[in-house]
């Protein structure tokens, strides 16, 4: 009977041991794989069974999911600050430009962060579960998979001011976006790569409506996008209303995470201005494009580490910031 309590009590402080060292590497050095091993170990099981069900009624869910993730990353860090409604002195990022009208994705989110409350309470971070449904949206979409670094922590507060003026808009110049990716600290092949998202989804008439009829203030269209497709687009994007009408980012395999994104801006059928730029105003970037239209495998082995190096965006970790009952809302609300 000694001999029993000795070993699991020897066994319960390797498990303490082990937990403790990944808590310690992701509050001084980073993000850890297994921060959930010891704390809720069914933690990825229960995101990827619920975006799975998601996914079989919608398959616009793995482009949402995936776009929540990015448009998170890139005001505050991966913070998850996306996802508070407002209340207080709490103005949502969802009323912001880039998100308002067009980002989805919240509901499935609020099922993920339910079922993991049923399993292991206050445990698992909503930022987290961002990271997480963007990889499992990605390989349900025939994507890549990679494993997925833990540990952030939820924000306090929002930045509506932060999303209007960090995520990189539609109409923006290709200066403008490096700019924005590198205030991130991300490079010119992360911009191209993570582009590579718009493979699936979908995009608003009103994102690329100037491109049909008045790119540049002289009432003419985008020379830059083939006259066939654009002539295709006017049908259902006219130059009044229809602000909503949506259109395929990729019109050849819409749902299908594959390299043809890049094989659309060679013949000029790119749907985002922001997205045409990159085989057109950038010799740098031209040549990355035509690389990943050319080798699939090698866009799928850029698009892992540049999305890892993305969800590391400034992530709230230690004792920053909070873990979430509901990702509506702070624990204190």
């Amino acid at each position: 009977m000694a001999s029993r309590f000795l070993l699991s009590l020897l066994l319960s402080l390797i498990a303490l041991s082990r937990f403790s060292t990944a808590t310690a590497y992701n509050g001084g050095v980073g993000l850890s794989p297994q921060f959930y091993d010891y704390t809720c170990p069914k933690a990825q099981e229960i995101v990827r069974n619920v975006v799975a069900q998601a996914y079989a009624k919608d398959p616009r869910i793995a482009a949402s999911l995936l776009r929540l993730h990015f448009h998170d990353c890139f005001v505050k860090g991966c913070d998850a600050s996306i996802l508070l409604d407002s209340s207080g002195t709490i103005v949502s990022e969802k009323r912001s430009n880039p998100n308002r009208d067009s980002a989805r994705g919240f509901e499935v989110i609020d099922q993920i962060k339910s079922a993991l409350e049923m399993q292991c309470p206050s445990i698992v971070s909503c930022a987290d579960i961002l990271a997480i449904s963007a990889r499992d949206s990605v390989v349900l979409a025939g994507g890549p998979n990679w494993v997925v670094p833990l540990g952030r922590r939820d924000s306090l507060g929002a930045s509506v001011q932060g999303s209007n003026n960090d995520i990189p808009a539609p109409n923006n110049t290709l200066p403008t976006i490096l700019t924005k990716f590198k205030r991130q600290g991300l490079d010119v092949l992360d911009l191209v790569t993570l582009s590579g998202s718009h493979t699936i989804g979908n995009s608003r008439c009103t994102s690329f409506r100037q491109r049909l009829y008045n790119q540049t203030g002289n009432g003419q269209p985008d020379l830059t996008l083939d006259q066939s497709y654009a002539s295709q687009l006017r049908a259902n994007c006219p130059q009044s209303g229809g602000d909503q009408n949506l259109f395929h980012l990729d019109p050849v395999t819409p749902f299908k995470f594959d390299n043809q994104y890049y094989k659309n801006l060679i013949v000029h059928k790119g749907l985002l201005s922001s997205d045409e730029v990159l085989f057109t105003m950038s010799k740098d970037t031209m040549q990355i494009v035509e690389r990943f239209a050319n080798d699939q495998g090698s866009f799928f082995e850029n698009y892992v580490k540049s999305i890892v190096k993305m969800g590391n965006i400034s992530p709230l970790t230690g004792s920053n910031g909070e873990i979430r009952k509901i990702c509506r809302r702070v624990n204190h609300n």
